[in-house]
């Protein structure tokens, strides 16, 4: 049985200060961690290293310097990188260490990491997160974990500075397989929510009125909830970018492609989101869904006209 981590003895590394990690590390930060980092950008780390963090100019010092080591950084290659690169987490992690990847990424990277790091005696976990920029920040995430059972049960306690809903999902790369269950329902539900808002409008209802009716019956999620009145205020400041959403499609696509599974329905919504992103917003939210729609309804139609 691994020992529990613990504030003040734990030594906690973090790799990705995006708009998630950021908030996801400052919480262990906020319960008393030692804590090293390293991000792509140093500007996007300031406030972790103003609030005590220790910068380290590579992942392998991060893993070097941690007993735990955190990742969430944006596409598969990122992930390939920051552990398995000449200066990569699993060349810096010494016997023991757990690493922690916390992307949306391959199942088959995750079960990939976890063979790699078993051979050098470290622990692997695949714990990919939903709830957005407001679930980091507010430390209210759902977190889906794959990988060695001992080691998971080992970091629950960081988990859950992070998260609300924290479940073990199975051995490696089931964390991964659960992520992608969430995508693609998430999938569907955005493209309903947009299409009931320019129903709405080309209806002439009151949409604030309307949303406030339909979220308390059947058709409330949070998706409704939280981004309908973000679309409705033309806020399309990302919670989780479109350009990231659409590879997390890819990735459901291509594995349901080998498990030769149809999924016309995420097949569309993703054909919908490149068209988001070639219409020059892929750095927005995931809302931004209803700018690709708009387009095709006509403006007059839209809920800004």
């Amino acid at each position: 049985m691994l020992q529990m981590v613990e504030p003040g003895k734990t030594r906690i590394g973090w790799i990705g200060t995006g708009v998630m990690g950021r908030w996801m590390c400052q919480h262990l930060l906020d319960a008393g961690y030692s804590m090293t980092i390293h991000s792509r950008t140093k500007a996007k780390a300031e406030p972790l290293l103003a609030a005590g963090a220790i910068w380290a100019d590579t992942p392998a010092q991060v893993a070097a310097q941690s007993q735990v080591a955190f990742s969430i950084v944006g596409f598969p290659e990122d992930v390939r990188q920051v552990f398995f690169g000449p200066e990569g987490m699993l060349a810096g992690a010494e016997v023991g260490t757990i690493l922690v990847d916390m992307t949306t990424t391959a199942p088959s990277l995750a079960e990939e990491i976890a063979e790699v790091a078993q051979k050098k005696g470290v622990f692997s976990i695949d714990a990919p997160v939903s709830g957005g920029d407001v679930g980091a920040r507010e430390a209210r995430l759902a977190i889906m974990v794959g990988g060695d059972k001992n080691a998971v049960d080992a970091v629950v306690p960081l988990f859950s500075l992070m998260g609300k809903s924290i479940m073990y999902q199975g051995p490696a790369g089931c964390g991964q397989h659960t992520k992608m269950c969430n995508q693609i329902t998430i999938a569907g539900t955005m493209i309903g929510v947009c299409e009931a808002l320019l129903y709405g409008a080309r209806a002439g209802l009151q949409l604030e009125v309307m949303l406030a009716s339909i979220s308390k019956g059947a058709a409330g999620c949070w998706t409704l909830e939280n981004l309908a009145p973000r679309i409705l205020r033309r806020n399309f400041d990302p919670g989780f970018f479109v350009e990231h959403f659409l590879k997390d499609m890819q990735l459901a696509l291509d594995e349901a492609r080998r498990m030769r599974l149809p999924l016309p329905g995420l097949a569309l919504v993703h054909q919908l989101y490149t068209a988001v992103q070639a219409q020059g917003h892929g750095r927005c939210g995931t809302h931004a869904l209803i700018l690709a729609l708009e387009h095709m309804a006509g403006r007059p139609s839209s809920p800004t006209s």
